[in-house]
């Protein structure tokens, strides 16, 4: 690495489907080169890959943030390349790796001209008067010539499938309507793309090509149209592949794409239109419980049922229907803010007829609340939770902090989730 970077570590990984493989950890060791005749830092480290490993992409990670990895590809030759950490894959340059050296010559090759051919089509579509008819097919014989030159000496090596799928298709007369060229790029995205190809499933390749399609080309500026164009763009995605092993990561890995944006509309419509119709045996239910109740209190949810008893009776959540509103409180007799906001709560709900409080105490034992909430807390739901941050019903909530505020409208859905007692008062006011 130059220049040296401080940390300590380096992992690597194997790449399969959309999961990297743990292969090896080492440390990293200072040294320094000569640049310009003068001293400089690096770091350097070295993996020795045991006989048997398999050609495939690897990766090296360096760092938890940021762009902190750096992939390669093996095919039973020794690998050096060095870089800059702060921008691994823009200043990569292999020195050992007949592989590599070809890939990323490659790489930079076809990027410029299609690059060049793109800005023409861009101008084109700006201003439709101007003939650049000649320039645009120079451009475009210029990529189909790199192209078949790199498909070419890339046979009979590891690459030579990611380069034979990697072109992008162009249309071979300029066109001059937007919607033509934005019909073209959907439309002929897939016709290099072999799903059934192990090269590309167990490398980056796929992943990154299917991350494009459904988060950059179909995208949307108004959001009802997004989220359609995420789901036809999802269906499209999945209907190319036919492994179901493969589908089936595919899949578990858009939901944690989606998580990331905490689109729940899109998660559900994966699980209920594709995860749920895969074949039982191939269904992860780890995987499906913890992303479901990952997300069971975020807002547009109906929040998770529980009961308690209330005046000799037992009630449940879901069941109310005494208000149009409620707030759902997780508090604490032994929480000094709670003893603070708790009261100021209820003074300021306490002539509202319209919103009712369910105030679920997480304690170690029913004394002290049993007090506390007969005497400061009339006119409130109070249900007792024992074991406090064990509490089955303080763990499906993922209550980790007290108080910890949750505004439902009268079917019980989340509409809001309050950091304090301000912002409860803040939602109200606001009504």
């Amino acid at each position: 690495m130059n220049p040296k970077f401080n940390s300590d570590w380096v992992i690597l990984y194997k790449i399969e489907g959309t999961k990297q493989v743990f292969v090896g950890n080492t440390t990293l060791k200072k040294d320094s080169i000569a640049v310009n005749g003068k001293k400089q830092a690096v770091s350097r480290f070295e993996f020795t890959l045991k006989p048997k490993a398999k050609p495939g992409a690897y990766r090296i990670s360096f760092k938890t943030d940021g762009a902190g990895f750096l992939d390669f590809f093996y095919n039973k030759e020794n690998v050096t390349f060095t870089f800059n950490p702060d921008y691994p894959d823009q200043t990569v340059t292999f020195s050992k790796s007949v592989e590599n050296k070809l890939y990323r010559e490659y790489i930079d090759a076809i990027s410029k001209a299609q690059a060049i051919l793109d800005s023409i089509q861009i101008t084109a579509l700006q201003n439709p008067k101007l003939d650049l008819k000649a320039p645009y097919k120079k451009a475009y014989n210029k990529v189909i010539t790199i192209q078949n030159k790199y498909v070419e000496s890339s046979k009979e090596k590891y690459i030579a499938p990611i380069v034979r799928a990697n072109i992008q298709e162009n249309s071979p007369e300029i066109l001059t309507s937007i919607d033509s060229y934005l019909f073209t790029i959907k439309d002929c995205f897939f016709n290099n793309l072999d799903f059934t190809e192990k090269t590309l499933v167990n490398s980056s390749f796929l992943t990154d090509r299917i991350v494009s399609y459904i988060f950059y080309i179909n995208y949307s500026d108004d959001d009802r149209t997004q989220q359609k164009l995420y789901k036809e763009s999802i269906d499209i995605v999945l209907s190319h592949i036919k492994s179901l092993p493969y589908k089936k990561n595919i899949i578990e890995f858009l939901i944690e794409q989606f998580e990331g944006y905490k689109n729940l509309e899109i998660i559900d419509y994966l699980f209920e239109n594709h995860y749920n119709k895969l074949p039982e045996d191939l269904k992860d239910q780890k995987f499906k419980a913890e992303k479901k109740a990952l997300f069971a209190t975020e807002i547009g949810r109906i929040a998770p049922d529980f009961s308690w008893k209330e005046n000799g009776k037992t009630l449940k959540l879901s069941t109310l229907n005494d208000a149009e509103k409620y707030v759902l409180v997780f508090w604490s007799t032994s929480c000094s803010h709670c003893l603070r906001e708790i009261p100021q709560l209820h003074t300021y709900l306490k002539n509202k007829n319209n919103i009712k409080v369910i105030g679920f105490a997480l304690e170690e034992d029913a004394v002290v609340w049993e007090n506390f909430s007969k005497i400061n807390l009339y006119g409130w739901h109070n249900a007792l939770g024992l074991n406090k941050w064990q509490n089955e019903t303080s763990k499906i909530y993922q209550i980790y902090s007290t108080p910890s505020y949750f505004i439902l409208d009268k079917n019980k859905k989340i509409i809001a989730k309050p950091n304090d007692i301000d912002d409860v008062k803040e939602y109200f006011n606001q009504k």
